[in-house]
């Protein structure tokens, strides 16, 4: 179990996290976020116990972002599988998630939603994982960033399978710091 506290002027949040069943318990004051990562951690197979308030929604999902994907980062297995692929349908969308997660940062969206597009960004940029993110069709933007943190999680599943083996030509994908 791993546990992240950040805690600023403007939010406070609280992240347990391990490699699990997909068990999730989130409170963050916003319903359908609350939906997102309750999702994405099902679909990533991460057991995950998140509280967070604040005081500007853009706040505390940035700090639930950056939160998050620093206590992600933390649970990868040093021979991960590294890469992850999914397509996920729902409804009207159908959304690609590919994603390795060998310590180095990118981002690639966007998703219609400016705020989730920055949720997104921030995740990645603290779980330091590489994730494009494809929008192939759809119209509603409920399924489309619902289809979005499914394809996530369940690529990022993929992607934390310990393979017992290090998937890079430099003999290591983790940053040792001394």
């Amino acid at each position: 179990m791993t546990t992240i506290v950040r805690e600023t002027k403007e939010t406070k949040v609280t992240v347990e996290i391990s490699l699990g069943k997909g068990i999730a318990k989130v409170d963050t004051g916003l319903p359908f976020f609350d939906h997102m990562l309750s999702t994405f951690a099902r679909y990533a197979g991460l057991d995950l116990t998140l509280h967070a308030r604040g005081d500007l929604r853009h706040h505390l999902m940035e700090d639930v972002a950056i939160t998050l994907g620093t206590a992600v980062q933390k649970v990868i297995p040093a021979t991960a599988a590294r890469y992850g692929e999914r397509t996920i349908p729902m409804d009207d969308a159908l959304v690609q998630a590919c994603i390795d997660v060998a310590g180095r940062f990118y981002y690639r969206g966007p998703l219609r939603n400016k705020l989730y597009e920055h949720v997104m960004r921030s995740f990645c940029e603290h779980a330091k994982v590489t994730l494009h993110l494809r929008i192939l069709r759809g119209k509603d933007s409920h399924h489309v960033t619902e289809a979005a943190f499914k394809a996530l999680g369940m690529a990022l599943r993929d992607a934390m399978v310990d393979s017992g083996v290090v998937f890079s030509t430099k003999g290591s994908v983790a940053l040792e710091v001394k």
